[in-house]
């Protein structure tokens, strides 16, 4: 094995940043990868050696990380996205209109071995879907005609120049100057802006004079909550963040005040601090658009948040699939370490604290945060046993950890802004502060949303705020919050108690948006992520493309799930092929109830809770199933 000079010297500069070298092992992996397009067992010893690790200890991350490779793709590699909201707005036409055209079937090499095709998980551009990707470059809202177009420009080597595809390029309309600041904007197409939207996090993300260079940053304010951090008590921070009542907003709406406060701080051992960046839940594309558009916002919120902790090293874990997203952090992070904004004595005091990105290789379950850890810490992303595995006791290296999401972070500063106090007062008790929502599969306009928790209710945002579905079609159902989270049917009420003893009884259109909206329609509001279903789509086939998702991605520690979550997709998928049987819903039912509480993570109730609410809800279309039937003209392919 044969690595050029530039390879092996950013190999000898990525393994010292990390405590322990064989947390780089994912690090030198994707280099020599991009490199050689593969992993050979040659190459596995190699890199055994580099890292004082086992060659087993590699091989076992190149056959479980779907983008580690033993053999190449092609010269050039066209991913096309295949989870639920893509495929609502037609990307099963996609991929069969670009194998047809670029002469390769999906999961193959060309003979050639010009052109290659993958058909894979969520690439969380959801908005503007169908998704694909040519090489490390994202192209949006390519439905089978503009597939076609695509196809003949890369066949005659014009991609690069067309006019019409840059503008397709991911965060649709930015332009790239190389030698110039990067600067976006928006057509009037997908303007987004909403009148009752308060952009706080999202506040530069669409502003065409806004670039994501850290000069601008500085411009309009940008490290002065740094500053005034540094000049507080660490513990002064913490209070303020728990005073404004944040919730995480990666899945589980965890107070972040409180998961700080848990913080094991009589250990002795090193602290650290990690960004969750491995946005991969499908339905989910907010985070994103902060590291893209606006990185330094993250990284003072991250710098803040360390100092409050007191962590000498933090991780933004961002998914591999950001290859452009991982470039402008590399590159933020550097401008903000020559102007001391984070690195060595951070704007001439005594605190001290080191950033690294380290790239996953595209498992959903490194969102899970000891399958993050784990990852991390360079092994395969098995969750960890809570107790006693808590990350703020027995984290990083065993040592105290603190995982919060990006937009989580990004609230620290406004928090610190504003005080804890006056942040409370935006949004609602037990939901304060703006939420980040992300709405896509069939409404007009799909887009990325900025409220006021509780400000608005589901209808609004369907109806006024995405101005309501595509010509001639109803609502059917509504998943509020990523595709783990429990569908609700456009034509039930949902009847309760609040919790201080009021009584509610709503439509789907009046559940409000905040945490406990959807969770008291039977729901949650999960990672944000909305996604929209019309009259025309086909329940079982949509249970069909979740179910293959969870079974792609289970890491396959735990029995009930390795083995559940591949017999719903076995049998949903027998159902939409024309095989279904009138015994299935209860068989798909009894599956995922033996799944949900019987697994070391969350990824089990992740993977259930679809199956079970489908059921529950459109029950009459499973049994519909087993009879005789042709599919609707206007029903699109979901699996």
């Amino acid at each position: 094995m044969e690595l050029t000079k530039e390879t092996l010297q950013k190999i000898d500069e990525v393994v010292p940043r990390y405590p322990d070298k064989r947390s780089a092992v994912l690090m030198v992996i994707h280099l020599i990868q991009d490199e050689l397009g593969a992993i050979s067992d040659e190459t596995c010893e190699w890199i055994a050696q580099k890292l004082d690790i086992e060659p087993i200890n590699v091989k076992e991350l190149i056959t479980f990380y779907p983008m580690l490779r033993e053999t190449p793709w092609g010269k050039t590699h066209v991913r096309v996205c295949r989870t639920l909201p893509c495929a609502l707005r037609g990307s099963y036409a996609t991929c069969q209109k670009l194998e047809k055209e670029l002469g390769v079937k999906e999961g193959h090499v060309r003979e050639d071995g010009e052109y290659s095709i993958e058909f894979m998980e969520c690439l969380a551009d959801c908005g503007e879907g169908p998704v694909v990707m040519v090489d490390e470059e994202t192209y949006e809202n390519i439905d089978e005609k503009e597939a076609g177009k695509l196809a003949d420009l890369l066949l005659k080597g014009k991609l690069d120049d067309s006019a019409e595809f840059v503008l397709r390029k991911g965060f649709a309309f930015r332009i790239r100057h190389h030698s110039q600041e990067i600067f976006f904007q928006s057509q009037e197409m997908i303007t987004k802006n909403s009148p009752k939207e308060r952009r706080i996090i999202l506040k530069h993300a669409d502003d065409p004079n806004y670039s994501n260079r850290l000069g601008c940053y500085l411009r309009e304010g940008g490290y002065e909550m740094l500053r005034k951090a540094l000049k507080m008590k660490p513990e002064e921070i913490g209070e303020e963040v728990l005073k404004s009542g944040v919730r995480g907003r990666g899945g589980a709406g965890f107070p972040a005040g409180m998961k700080w406060k848990f913080l094991d701080r009589k250990s002795g051992k090193p602290i650290y601090l990690i960004c969750n960046a491995d946005e991969s839940e499908p339905g989910t594309f907010k985070d994103r658009q902060i590291m893209h558009k606006d990185p330094h916002q993250l990284i003072e919120g991250m710098m803040i948040a360390a100092y409050a902790i007191q962590a000498k090293q933090a991780f933004i874990y961002i998914r591999a699939e950001f290859f452009e997203g991982a470039r402008i952090l590399e590159r933020a992070i550097a401008e903000a370490k020559e102007k001391g904004f984070c690195g060595e004595k951070i704007l001439g005091s005594d605190y001290s604290c080191d950033l690294v990105v380290h790239r996953g290789a595209g498992a959903y379950i490194c969102g899970e945060e000891t399958g993050l850890i784990e990852s991390l810490e360079g092994k395969r992303p098995n969750p960890r046993i809570k107790p006693p595995y808590f990350p703020a006791v027995l984290g990083l290296y065993q040592c105290p950890t603190i995982v919060n999401n990006v937009e989580t972070l990004c609230n620290v500063k406004h928090i610190l802004e504003m005080g804890g106090d006056e942040f409370a007062k935006i949004g609602k008790p037990n939901n304060t502060g703006t939420r980040i929502w992300c709405v896509s599969g069939q409404v007009k306009k799909p887009g990325y949303y900025e409220f006021e928790c509780g400000a608005l209710t589901l209808g609004e945002m369907i109806f006024d705020v995405c101005g309501g579905l595509l010509p001639g079609r109803s609502l059917k159902a509504v998943i509020p919050g990523g595709s783990s989270a429990k569908i609700l049917r456009a034509d039930e009420r949902f009847v309760g108690k609040h919790k201080d003893g009021t009584d509610f009884d709503w439509g789907i259109e009046d559940v409000p948006l905040d945490f406990d909206g959807p969770m008291a329609a039977g729901s949650m509001s999960g990672s944000g992520g909305i996604i929209v279903m019309d009259d025309t789509v086909d329940i079982v086939e949509a249970m069909a493309n979740v179910n293959a998702f969870y079974a792609h991605e289970s890491c396959g520690q735990c029995t009930p799930c390795r083995e559940g979550c591949l017999w719903m997709k076995k049998i949903t998928t027998r159902m939409c092929d024309g095989d279904a049987r009138e015994e299935d819903p209860d068989m798909l039912l009894s599956i995922a109830n033996q799944i949900e509480g019987r697994t070391i993570c969350a990824f089990g109730e992740a993977a259930a809770w679809p199956t079970q609410s489908f059921i529950a809800k459109f029950r009459d279309e499973f049994v519909q199933k087993a009879k005789p039937s042709k599919r609707s003209k206007n029903s699109l392919q979901l699996i």
